[in-house]
């Protein structure tokens, strides 16, 4: 079975023209993600990447007439327009929200579970302040995330700046996206391997996103376990004194479950390193990840049910702003494939057990 499933990564890389390269060939990897100048037609859009989910990277043709493509990227314009508006603000320690983290009970060293942030109402002035403050050597990393449709919601005054909608992507699905999310954030915040059930169009404003990308059909290669879930609390409330939150880990009360992926593609250290290789050889002996990177002004399409890790680097206003569209998926014959995959049991390298049947990984957040 693991032969076959290892036949299959290489194949559907292949059919997908996204090549297979090896763990080292991140010279091919980068360059694996298609690009194109202008956006495409509806018809062509539909036919070459939303039918065979072939992710497309579109050139800065696509936003050059959004008014936030000028004025976001400078210091002052969101936090004038913005002045009075409160905000949700995700915090956490490292940068790393929905993501796994030590267990707080310090009877269990090597444990694992699922840490959600900290999240807290600020004005979007101090929000900012946070944001561009942010450093995980002083335990805080703030990043502005919310994922309910939070550009028409809590940042209305300045949607209008960009398309309400991306007018190919919307008549090739069928239907107008079913939320709008800004994103604000430092080089510190970075999204842990998760899929979205959406087809997602990112389009970043200010800075950069560089994604790692894995296909549906590499499922197995993550590692997708059950976690007990917890979230960060302010050991104290700093009265308001934001920059003096720290924050302490504790366990959901009642306790609750969360799929989700077990590695780190990215480990701090050789010896961090050497026991993700060791413990999840499926990903670090499999071919490499798609790699690509997204600048000021491009949009990414990401296909419903892929994977991706998502890092960032900021813009010369010292942040990254996104915006990204989210478009119901069809449950069709793709997703029943992708049940069928994921039921299959694999051999683990390193234990000889077999593979894991997992639920769904929730959808979490870029």
């Amino acid at each position: 079975m693991e032969r076959a499933v290892r036949e299959l990564w290489a194949e559907s890389r292949d059919l997908l023209g996204l090549g297979s390269a090896s763990p080292d060939d991140t010279a091919t990897t980068a360059s694996a993600v298609p690009r194109a100048d202008l956006p495409p037609t509806p018809l062509a859009f539909l036919r070459d990447h939303v039918s065979p989910g072939r992710p497309l990277i579109i050139s800065a043709a696509a936003t050059h007439h959004w008014p936030a493509s000028s004025l976001w990227a400078t210091a002052s314009y969101l936090t004038d327009a913005l002045r009075s508006t409160a905000v949700s603000l995700h915090l956490t320690p490292d940068g790393r929200a929905d993501a796994l983290a030590p267990h707080p009970h310090a009877g269990r060293p090597s444990s694992k579970c699922f840490a959600s942030a900290h999240v807290r109402r600020v004005d979007f002035p101090a929000a900012i302040e946070l944001i561009r403050g942010s450093d995980p050597a002083a335990g805080l990393v703030a990043y502005a995330q919310q994922q309910d449709d939070c550009l028409r919601g809590e940042y209305a005054a300045v949607a209008g700046d960009v398309d309400a909608h991306v007018p190919w992507a919307s008549e090739a699905l069928g239907c107008l996206p079913e939320a709008v999310n800004l994103w604000i954030g430092n080089a510190h915040s970075v999204t842990s391997f998760h899929k979205d059930h959406y087809d997602n169009i990112y389009a970043v404003v200010s800075g950069e996103k560089h994604f790692l990308l894995l296909p549906p059909t590499e499922h197995h290669r993550l590692y997708v376990r059950d976690y007990p879930a917890a979230h960060y609390l302010p050991e104290e409330d700093a009265g308001g004194e934001h920059q003096q939150l720290r924050l302490k880990l504790e366990m959901d009360e009642p306790g609750r479950i969360v799929p989700w992926s077990s590695v780190d593609p990215c480990p701090g250290s050789p010896e961090e390193m050497a026991a993700q290789a060791s413990a999840f050889p499926l990903y670090f002996d499999g071919p490499a990840p798609i790699r690509c990177t997204v600048r000021a002004g491009e949009m990414l399409y990401l296909p419903s049910m892929w994977f991706h890790h998502v890092s960032q680097s900021p813009g010369p206003n010292g942040l990254t702003i996104a915006v990204n569209y989210w478009y119901d998926m069809q449950f069709d014959i793709k997703h029943a494939y992708f049940n069928f995959l994921r039921s299959l049991e694999i051999g683990d390298f390193s234990s000889g057990k077999s593979g894991f049947l997992e639920g769904d990984p929730e959808e979490k957040n870029d």
